[in-house]
Formats: structure tokens, sequence, C-alpha cells
């Protein structure tokens, strides 16, 4: 007797649209999902659980467009399925939906504090992280938790999150040249996880006192 398998139905997430092609509007949007995940690929170096994306396509109902948050991380995944990397998130098919969501508030209003915040929560997202900077009267970093179906304002900086083993907040530092504000992940005695320029400065330093010029190695 054939036995039915109602996912084989569902479309996969190499056959979705990646994103929803709406252009990041402020540098911002990109470069810090690209800190946070280049901090979290050092941290996070041997373990193959955990997938991290930045303007990629969440899909949780093949009937209806997908949701395109600034970034999020998903744990108790595959890292990646082949050289081609993924498309798209089809919830469906990772049988996970991401635990922490960042949304970081731009020229206009997209949703980040009504339509998209109740998607999350409708979802299932257990974290949901806001950076405002400093546009409007809204607080500059928030960070949610799911309690019982609604989002609860943690306070602190940086918030521990112990579901994911990880903390975030916000200081300033410099990435890519480009001194401000950044957001970056702490471990659970509140101290900052070093960005790859400062890991290579370091060692740098490190060589130098060992009488090696870090330019000749």
């Amino acid at each position: 007797m054939l036995e039915y398998n109602p996912l084989s139905c569902l479309p996969s997430s190499e056959e979705l649209p990646d994103s929803d092609d709406t252009p990041v509007d402020n540098q911002l949007q990109h470069l810090i999902p690209s800190l946070l995940e280049a901090i979290l690929a050092m941290a996070w170096s041997e373990r193959m659980d955990w997938f991290f994306a930045a303007d990629m396509a969440v899909y949780y109902d093949p009937d209806l467009p997908g949701i395109v948050p600034d970034a999020f991380l998903s744990l108790g995944v595959e890292r990646y399925f082949d050289e081609n990397l993924r498309l798209s998130y089809a919830i469906w098919e990772e049988e996970q939906v991401p635990i922490l969501v960042l949304e970081i508030v731009s020229q206009t209003y997209r949703g980040e504090y009504s339509s998209k915040k109740d998607k999350y929560a409708s979802l299932g997202v257990l974290y949901y992280v806001v950076y405002n900077p400093g546009r409007r009267r809204k607080a500059r970093f928030e960070v949610y938790k799911l309690v019982n179906g609604e989002y609860q304002l943690l306070l602190g900086n940086p918030v521990w999150l112990p579901e994911v083993g990880l903390g975030i907040g916000v200081e300033r530092g410099t990435y890519q040249s480009i001194t401000r504000e950044w957001l970056y992940w702490y471990n659970e005695q509140g101290k900052r996880f070093l960005t790859p320029e400062e890991r290579a400065a370091k060692l740098a330093d490190k060589l130098r006192d060992l009488g090696i010029d870090p330019d000749s190695v």
C-alpha cells in the first residue's frame, strides 16, 4: 500500500522566491547582520546545527507570500545542505521556526512594531529584536520574548537569551573601519565576543610580542 506524505506536495525552498525583491534602504540593514553572522561563525565554528541569514524569505504557508526579516537565527537545523546553500527558508521543510528575528527600523516604518511583530508571534518566534538607529521616539534597542503567545519586553543591555546560549546587545565599536554603535553577541558573563578584525589585531599583537612581524607570516 502506498503511503501518502503531505510534505511531498509542498514546494521546496529552491522553488520559492528567495526574497521580496525590496532593496534594503540603509547600509545598517546590511552591515549589522553581516557583523552578527561573522561573529557567530567564529563563536560557533565547530557547530553545524544553526543557520543565520539576512534578507532571506521565510515561508510559513505554501499559499502565502513569505516574510523577509532583516536577519534571523534558527537552531537545530543543518548549517548548509550543499555548496549551493539555501535559496530561502521554508518552515515545513526545515521543521524549525527561527528562534530569533532581527528587524532594523529604517526611514519608513515597515511594520516592525505592528504587523511584523504580530506575524512573528503567531509563528512562534521566541525572540524578537528591534534596533532603531535613533530616528524616532522609540528605544534604540529592544528585545522581546514570546510568553503565552505575546511578546514581553526584556530589560538590559546586553540581554541574555538562555535558549540561544548567547546574549545580544549594543555598544560602540569599529567594524569595517566604521566607528559607531553596533549589535554584538555576548557570553553569559556579559563579555562581548570579538569581531574578525579584533581577533586579527589581537593575533598580530601576540606575534609582535614574540618578535615576529605579522606582515611576514
